[in-house]
């Protein structure tokens, strides 16, 4: 079963935009990203569009 996360729907903070491009730099896979930061997978991905970032599904 997927994870339950309880941020749903939230606004993007300054601070979690600067993780996302710390972690994304690092070449962490999304789905660790999205552990870190506890959002959906699709958040980060919808995200890192916007800013142009690159993120890696590492299976």
């Amino acid at each position: 079963m997927a994870e339950k996360f309880e941020r749903h729907r939230q606004p993007w903070t300054s601070d979690e935009i600067q993780k996302l491009h710390r972690l994304a730099a690092k070449a962490m896979s999304l789905k660790a990203i999205a552990k870190a930061m506890t959002r959906s997978e699709e958040s980060i991905q919808a995200r890192a569009k916007l800013d142009g970032l690159k993120v890696s599904k590492l299976r």
